[in-house]
């Protein structure tokens, strides 16, 4: 199994950049793809991002696309989000997730892995 660790969230303005990682132990990181998914109190985790487990193809989101890019580096077993143009509505707890398997999810039930949780907080 894998276990994963998400770091990097924090209190900015709307327009602000912001860069999330997830560092990887346990078993071979490129044996799973990996997702992003945030949760707001009193809703259900959603779907942000995914990538292959070699990093060749990415998935989005319709509300970040365009301005977040999930990438992977296999040698640092890390995961990262790259949000820029960030929004109010882009506040959350932000997970990282890891599932075995090729292909590309946005169902969280289809991820085997969980981290704890970072918290993004973009202010008008």
């Amino acid at each position: 199994q894998v276990h994963v660790v998400e770091s990097g969230g924090g209190l900015v303005q709307a327009g602000d950049s912001l860069r999330l990682s997830c560092a990887a132990s346990g078993r071979t990181f490129t044996s799973y793809a990996m997702g992003w998914f945030r949760q707001v109190p009193g809703k259900e985790r959603e779907f942000v991002a995914a990538i292959h487990k070699t990093g060749g193809s990415t998935y989005y989101a319709d509300s970040v696309k365009g301005r977040f890019t999930i990438s992977r580096d296999n040698a640092k077993n890390t995961l990262y989000l790259q949000m820029n143009s960030l929004k109010p509505e882009d506040t959350a707890v932000y997970y990282c997730a890891a599932r075995e398997g090729w292909g590309l999810r946005t169902n969280r039930d289809e991820y085997d892995y969980w981290g704890q949780g970072t918290q993004v907080s973009v202010t008008s």
